[in-house]
C-alpha cells in the first residue's frame, strides 16, 4: 500500500495525514518544510521549497510507503533546458534530441531522457579504453611491482605482482552509465515502458562492474574518443549527484531524486554568462573565493566575477532563484551585493533573479556611489529569448568597464 502526497514548489502549505515518523523524517531531511498541524491531530502541514522531484519513505518490513512528489513551477521542458545548458552550454544537447514533453512529471521525464541519451551513446557499441590494473600473475605482464613482490612473496620468483593497462569496456564512462541506470530503476514513479528500456540498456552494460555504494564516483575526461558519450555522461552525472538515499531516524529509508532549483538556476545563469563572454578578452570565474575584511578572516564566494586581461575584478553578479514575493526582492540580497562590491572595489553589482512580481531596479547606495542592479529573467519564455536576456545582462555588466 502506498500513499502519495502531491506538492508544488514554493506553494502555500497544505495539511496531510501522515505518520509522525514520516513527518519528522521529511523535516529532518529538509525535503520540505514540515510541522504538526495545530488544528488537526495526526496531520502535518507540508510546504515545498526549492527542491523538486520525488522521494519515497518506507519503514523496514512495512508494506506501506509514503511518496512525496514536488512539481516545479516552470514547465518540465524548460527545466530540462536549464539543466542541459548548465551542463553543456555549447552542446545544446537536449534540444531536438530528447522529447520530454510527453512526460508531465520530472522523474519520468528524467528517466526517459537518460535512457534515450544512453541508447544514442551505445549504438556504435560500448566504448573501450585503457584501465590501470594490478594483479598477481604467473606470467610477467606490464611492470613488476617490486615493493609488493618483496613484501608478499619474500623474494620468490612466482607468482608475480604486476601492473599494466588493460584495454577493456570496464571503464569509468561505462560504469557511470550503468550506475545511473541502476539508480533510476530503484526510484519510484518511472513509467513501465521507460523502465523496460532502461533494463535493456543495463543488459548492454552487463559486463561493466557496478559502482560500490558510498564510494566516490569515477572521474572521466572529455576527449575526441568519448565524444559520443558526452551528453549521456553529463545527464548520468546529474542523476547520481542529485539522488537522495539515506536512512532516517527510526530505521526509515528515504529513497528518491530531488533537484534544488536554487542550484540549477545558479548553474544556468553562470554558464550562460560565461558563454556570453566567449570571443572577448574578458573571463568569468564561478564561486571565486575572496575575503571581505583586511585580516582575511571572512570569506565570500560570489557566483560570478568578471575579470579583465590582467585578472583585475571588473564586475560581480549573484544568481537568486526566489519565490514570488509581494514586496519585491529581498533586502538581504542588496546588503550581500554591497559587501561584494565594497570588498572588490567595484562601482556596480548585479543580482539576477528568476522573474517574480518585482520589475528590474537599480539602487545607488548613499555615500558610496555603488549602483546595485536587480535583473529579472522570465523562465517561461522560449530558450532563445531567455539566452538573449542573459546576453543583455552581460552587456550591461560590460558597459561600465574601462578595460
Amino acid at each position: 500500500m502506498s500513499t502519495t502526497v502531491e506538492l508544488v514548489e514554493h506553494a502555500p502549505a497544505v495539511s496531510h495525514a501522515l505518520p509522525d515518523a514520516v513527518g519528522r523524517a521529511l523535516a529532518a531531511g529538509r525535503i520540505v518544510d514540515a510541522s504538526h498541524d495545530p488544528y488537526a491531530p495526526g496531520r502535518w502541514l507540508l510546504r515545498a521549497g526549492s527542491k523538486v522531484g520525488a522521494v519515497t519513505i518506507t519503514a523496514p518490513g512495512a508494506d506501506e510507503a509514503v511518496t512525496v512528489r514536488i512539481t516545479p513551477k516552470v514547465p518540465v521542458a524548460r527545466l530540462f533546458f536549464l539543466l542541459g545548458y548548465s551542463l553543456d552550454a555549447r552542446g545544446g544537447w537536449l534540444e531536438g534530441q530528447v522529447d520530454v514533453a510527453q512526460h508531465r512529471d520530472l522523474l519520468p521525464a528524467l528517466a526517459h531522457a537518460v535512457e534515450r541519451q544512453i541508447d544514442r551513446a551505445l549504438r556504435q557499441g560500448l566504448l573501450q579504453g585503457y584501465r590501470p590494473t594490478e594483479e598477481t600473475s604467473l606470467v610477467v605482464r606490464g611492470r613488476i611491482r617490486e615493493a609488493d613482490q618483496i613484501r608478499r612473496h619474500f623474494g620468490a620468483m612466482l607468482p608475480v605482482e604486476v601492473t599494466y593497462d588493460e584495454f577493456t569496456t570496464d571503464i569509468a564512462e561505462n560504469r557511470l552509465l550503468r550506475a545511473a541506470i541502476e539508480r533510476l530503476l530503484r526510484l519510484p514513479g518511472v513509467p513501465r515502458d521507460v523502465r523496460r528500456r532502461l533494463i535493456h540498456q543495463r543488459t548492454r552494460l552487463a559486463d561493466v562492474t557496478p559502482l560500490t555504494r558510498g564510494h566516490p564516483l569515477p572521474n572521466w575526461h572529455p576527449s575526441r574518443l568519448n565524444a559520443r558519450y558526452h551528453q549521456a555522461l553529463h545527464l548520468a552525472r546529474a542523476v547520481l549527484d542529485n539522488a537522495s538515499a539515506e536512512h532516517a531516524p527510526g530505521g526509515l529509508r528515504i529513497d528518491g531524486f530531488l533537484f534544488d532549483m536554487n542550484k540549477l538556476f545558479e548553474d544556468f545563469v553562470t554558464a550562460a554568462l560565461q558563454e556570453a563572454l566567449r570571443g572577448t578578452s574578458l573571463t568569468g570565474r564561478l564561486q571565486d573565493p575572496h575575503h571581505l575584511d583586511e585580516a582575511a578572516a571572512i570569506r565570500m564566494k560570489p557566483d560570478f566575477v568578471l575579470y579583465g586581461p590582467q585578472l583585475t575584478p571588473l564586475a560581480v553578479a549573484d544568481a537568486k532563484y526566489k519565490a514570488e514575493k509581494r514586496a519585491g526582492f529581498p533586502d538581504a540580497d542588496l546588503y550581500q551585493m554591497l559587501a561584494y562590491c565594497t570588498a572588490l572595489g567595484l562601482p556596480e553589482g548585479h543580482l539576477i533573479y528568476a522573474k517574480g512580481n518585482a520589475p528590474h531596479a537599480a539602487h545607488r547606495v548613499r555615500h558610496a556611489g555603488i549602483v546595485i542592479h536587480q535583473h529579472a529573467l522570465d523562465l517561461d519564455q522560449a530558450p532563445a529569448g531567455l539566452l538573449g536576456d542573459i546576453t543583455a545582462v552581460c552587456q550591461r555588466m560590460r558597459e561600465c568597464l574601462t578595460v
